[in-house]
């Protein structure tokens, strides 16, 4: 993959079971990358395997999972080498295995698999039995296989369909298909004579076929009119026939066989919606090829003769590729080469695929020819044709050679494969050909309700009808098969060959004559002689310089002149001996790998520089642009703030200057006040020098007076100073004589401190002492006790025991139960199992207080609002529970109340100021009209004290009803909004009449009415009333409402019509 976008690899084996491309998709899945949507992409190829094994493989004479059909898988990669999706393309599915299965053989795997490993419940559903002998279509002689463990496999399928994308109608609709097979084929016939003379069938038991009908959803009566008639179209005509119990029987397995093929078509296409790559442009691709083996069997049939012509094709794509085209290309390059001889089969595809004298081409020409067409007209016709062709035998042919081989019968012929000759039975081979499903049997599949059954019989649409004749098997596979090989031949391919060890599906066993023979007819040899004799490596000048032009100076980084002598100078530098390449004229060629090992060593290393280098280089220029960055971004912030900086300044200058100015103004207007206070001080002046001067000769006088009364105190203060100094000085002496005499006695009390604790210390030795006696004497004396109590114990041992016992068993009860308490959830009733019988009456007494205080718990942490809003709730499931059909869809709804926010909304605010009490609902409502049945929109606002009903364009009140005088509310059964709210005769409310209304929010409403009228002390409770039918006043004359079920024809909302003036209808639908 690494210098090819388009690779396949080719897995043949004999009677293979794909091992290999699982080993190859294994492989893949190991060595790519990690990540969720890589590993998931994986996950998906490789569990497409699973699913594909079990629809398509069988066990045979030779293998236990063999495949009987061919894959090719195209995978997708990314650049880094990641898968990025798949594509499957099926061929060849041997259906005829689904009706027959050959001696020691089984029918595919998933039949098998279903019955052993799908879940009781699942066969039920299914209509199945575990009893593999029940079913006509499965061989009992080995229904079992040592080595299969079909309940796990089954397992195994079921996840691996989820994983791939299969959801679980799909699985359910498949396992239903395959289930429709089993029935298929324990339809039998007899057969029953009409009056006119002709044979007709009849179905034996029908259970089968009603059991059948039922899982595809097809009218029992349309399927068994199909497999008894066969109407055949002509341009404007149509002819009805009967079918006989032969053709009965061939229709039945016709649909078996087509029913399968198609569903495992759709499978392999379901699998590659979910495994597609999901980007457009096309990457890498690998595609894997694992196709059935060579099959020579004691009898061989159609299936074996196309399956070898796949075979013969792949065999000379092999010689082609391998053999030929690179001999072919050493000639073309100027090598020197000796030829090597091999057996070209491409005489062997002539005659098979020949569209004039192909066998093929006879097969369908037989097909199409009017008239009596059997496999005996067949042969004939071979015999006539390819008798003189060197690979075909035949015991009629014009070769006398063949007319006495006694190991040739007379039905069948012989064609010398390049693996060896085979005999093949020309009995079916018409048929299988034909491959032809009465359009009767579509047209019933097309009629069907399942999911998948239109879809895998589109030719069945009547609208679509198409009187062609549809090709033929032999075609479709020969076209198949030439897409194939188109397919490879634009890609590299590689080959897988498998050889078989043994014939006994045993380990450790060589056969050595098996081998070799494999060995032989697959052309080995010839390919190893070539392969030795050649070079293992080869590519063309211009892509190898250019992979490895950085290992030589010269060519490094560019070579100017041609690619050869690029390459031709990188040889020369690298010293690489000459023997190991040779140069061609467009290739160069490595003799042996370990010279391109070499290379690839060096180119590693090399790599590895270089990415140092372009390291250092991007770690340089990462430095550099963070610098540069960092530098700009300095003298951006430098800009800035110089910027600022100058603002700064700028209004500080301002600011001075309005500052200076502020302060000359200031002291112009103080210097222009100084002057008036000037002149008027020069006016007032005589006034105010006399009353200074007599206030200064006032002020004098007090002064003295004063300095009199201080002269008198001073006497008296410095005497009182000179008492106070001599007291504190015979306090300061009192104070150090106490100091000295309270040394004395602190040094006293330590020494004293010290005696006592050595005493006290002396003194706890001496009892430490005498208690060591008393505890010897103790310990004496007890065992005195136990000796002399020894032989009374034995007699009190069993209760006391069982005391222990008893109280041990109610510890670990104890302590097992608080590590195994519940949740705390009120619903939860679950509570651990009692350990023991006799624990019965405490363990329910603890399970019922653990409740109690849990429920206590849980009611602790609701808030007043939360309170309300459970009783509200509490309250309606009292009114309402199993009364009323839509209560159950209301319990999860929370009850909002104002649902308009009218507080909020301009639109209301007039109404809402009007209203003087707290508005505890508001809501649209309709109100019906008696005289059609129709609503018309009413704002209802409920409050503690009324009910109002306003217009929901204007708000303008339309009716306010007082709560005392409502009398009742009366509501119907079913899911419906709909309620009347009667008023009490004789009330101010009641003239007009009672209000039949309809809410969404029915539940919540009558609940808050009944609720303010049951804490009113001051009037009745309210009444609720549940009845389909009910009484309405309407002004003067009385109203019947009645509630009944609609139909499907109006739908699923709710009408109300007026059937005549005393009643109105109202239809509901049948579910909420």
């Amino acid at each position: 993959m690494r210098t090819q976008d388009f690779l396949a690899t080719i897995h043949t084996e004999e009677d293979g079971n794909g091992e290999a491309s699982k080993l190859v998709m294994s492989y893949v899945a190991a060595v790519c990358g990690k990540g969720q949507e890589v590993n998931k992409v994986k996950e998906q190829l490789l569990q497409s395997n699973p699913v594909l094994e079990a629809f398509g493989n069988a066990k045979t004479v030779r293998n236990d999972n063999s495949s009987r059909f061919g894959k090719y898988m195209d995978i997708e990669f990314d650049f880094k080498g990641d898968p990025l999706g798949g594509v499957i393309s099926n061929y060849l599915l041997e259906k005829s295995r689904v009706v027959k299965q050959p001696r020691g053989e089984r029918n595919f795997h998933i039949f098998y698999q279903l019955l052993s490993g799908a879940s009781d419940d699942t066969l039920k559903k299914l209509k199945l039995e575990r009893d593999f002998s029940k079913y006509n279509y499965l061989s009992l002689d080995s229904a079992t296989v040592s080595a299969l463990d079909d309940a796990a496999n089954f397992r195994t399928v079921r996840n691996a369909m989820q994983i791939v994308g299969f959801m679980e109608d799909e699985m359910q609709s498949v396992l239903e298909l395959v289930a429709a097979v089993l029935k298929l084929g324990n339809i039998e016939f007899k057969p029953e004579s009409r009056c006119n003379g002709m044979d007709e069938s009849r179905i034996k038991d029908k259970n089968d076929l009603k059991e059948m009908c039922e899982l595809l959803g097809i009218e029992q009566s349309v399927l068994e009119r199909a497999f008894s008639y066969r109407t055949v179209e002509a341009k404007m005509e149509k002819v009805s026939t009967t079918l006989n119990v032969a053709q009965a029987y061939y229709a039945r397995d016709a649909l078996a066989k087509n029913l399968y093929s198609r569903l495992f078509s759709w499978l392999v296409t379901r699998i590659n919606e979910s495994i597609k790559a999901q980007a457009k442009t096309r990457h890498k691709v690998m595609g894997v090829l694992d196709i059935y083996g060579f099959e020579i069997f004691e009898e061989n049939s159609f299936e074996q003769f196309i399956i070898n012509y796949c075979n013969e094709k792949l065999q000379q794509i092999f010689i082609e590729l391998t053999l030929r085209e690179e001999q072919e290309e050493y000639v073309r390059e100027g090598i020197e080469w000796t030829n090597i001889e091999y057996f070209n089969n491409a005489v062997i595809c002539d005659l098979i695929e020949n569209n004039q004298n192909g066998i093929l081409a006879m097969l369908d020409e037989e097909c199409l020819r009017p008239g009596t067409v059997t496999d005996e007209t067949f042969l004939d016709k071979l015999n006539t044709i390819c008798a003189q062709h060197q690979h075909f035998e035949s015991r009629l042919s014009k070769k006398s050679k063949f007319l006495n081989d006694h190991s040739l019968p007379h039905n069948c012929f012989r064609i010398q494969h390049y693996a060896g000759k085979v005999l093949y039975r020309v009995e079916g081979f018409v048929d299988k050909n034909n491959d032809l499903l009465y359009r009767d049997l579509s047209q019933a599949m097309y009629k069907a309700n399942h999911s998948l059954i239109k879809q895998l019989f589109p030719e069945g649409n009547p609208a679509k009808v198409n009187l062609k004749r549809p090709p033929t098997a032999g075609f479709q596979f020969k076209a198949s098969v030439g897409t194939l090989m188109s397919n490879l031949q634009t890609k590299n391919p590689n080959y897988i060959r498998c050889i078989k060890p043994n014939d006994k599906k045993a380990s450790h066993i060589f056969t050595e004559s098996l081998v070799c023979h494999q060995v032989r007819y697959l052309g080995l040899m010839e390919n190893v002689r070539v392969r030795r004799a050649g070079y293992a490596f080869r590519q063309t000048y211009e892509p190898c310089l250019e992979r490895y032009k950085m290992l030589c100076k010269n060519t490094w980084p560019h070579w100017r002149g041609p690619a050869r002598q690029g390459v031709e100078a990188l040889m020369t530098d690298l010293q690489v001996p000459a023997e190991e390449f040779s140069y061609g004229r467009s290739k160069i060629f490595i003799r042996n790998p370990r010279t391109l090992f070499f290379l690839e060593e060096k180119r590693k290393q090399c790599l590895e520089d270089l990415a140092s280098l372009i390291q250092k280089i991007y770690r340089g220029w990462k430095c550099r642009s963070h610098f540069l960055l960092l530098k700009k971004s300095q003298i951006v912030v430098a800009s800035w703030y110089r910027r600022y900086a100058q603002q700064k300044k700028y209004q500080k200058i301002k600011h001075s200057t309005t500052v200076v100015q502020s302060y000359i103004r200031g002291w112009q207007a103080r210097k222009l006040l100084r002057e008036l206070k000037y002149q008027k001080k020069c006016e007032e002046a005589v006034t105010t020098i006399s009353a200074y001067w007599h206030g200064t000769q006032a002020r004098m006088e007090l002064r003295r007076l004063k300095q009199e009364v201080r002269n008198k105190r001073a006497v008296t203060v410095i005497w009182a100073y000179w008492q106070g100094t001599k007291a504190r000085r015979e306090l300061r002496q009192l104070k150090e004589e106490a100091r000295n005499k309270h040394a004395v006695s602190v040094i006293w009390a330590g020494w004293q401190g010290t005696k006592a604790r050595r005493e006290l210390r002396r003194l706890k030795e001496e009892a430490r002492r005498k208690h060591a006696v008393a505890v010897i004497w103790a310990y004496w004396q007890g065992l005195k006790v136990r000796r002399d109590y020894r032989k009374f114990f034995r007699a009190n041992a069993g209760r006391k025991i069982y005391n222990f016992t008893i109280q041990r068993i109610m510890q670990k009860y104890f302590l097992g139960l608080k590590s195994k308490l519940p949740s705390m959830s009120p619903i939860d009733k679950s509570w651990p199992a009692r350990p023991y019988s006799f624990l019965d009456g405490v363990h329910t007494e603890l399970r019922r207080i653990f409740h109690l205080w849990r429920c206590k718990k849980y009611r602790s942490r609701f808030t007043e609002e939360k309170k309300a809003v459970y009783a509200e709730k509490l309250e309606a499931s009292e009114l309402f529970r199993d009364k009323k059909a839509v209560y159950p869809s209301s319990v999860s709804q929370p009850f909002k109340g104002d649902y308009l926010e009218i507080s909020k909304n301009p639109k209301y605010q007039k109404l809402s100021s009007g209203v003087e009490e707290k508005i505890l609902l508001a809501d649209v409502v309709n109100k019906i009209n008696r005289a059609n049945g129709k609503g018309s929109p009413r704002l209802f606002l409920l409050t503690k004290k009324s009910v109002i009903l306003a217009d929901q364009k204007t708000g303008q009140v339309k009716a306010s009803v007082p709560l005392p005088d409502l009398a009742s509310v009366s509501t119907s059964t079913q899911c419906d909004g709909f309620f009347a709210l009667k008023l009490k005769e004789g009330s101010a409310s009641a003239v007009k009449g009672d209000f039949l209304l309809s809410s969404d929010h029915l539940i919540e409403l009558i609940t808050k009415l009944h609720r303010i009228s049951s804490t009113a002390a001051d009037r009745e409770k309210l009444s609720v009333d549940i009845s389909d039918e009910f009484l309405v006043q309407f002004k003067q004359d009385k109203v019947c409402v009645k509630f009944i079920q609609g139909s499907h024809k109006n739908g699923n909302s709710v009408s109300c019509k007026r059937k005549n003036n005393r009643l109105l209808e109202v239809s509901v639908p049948t579910s909420p």
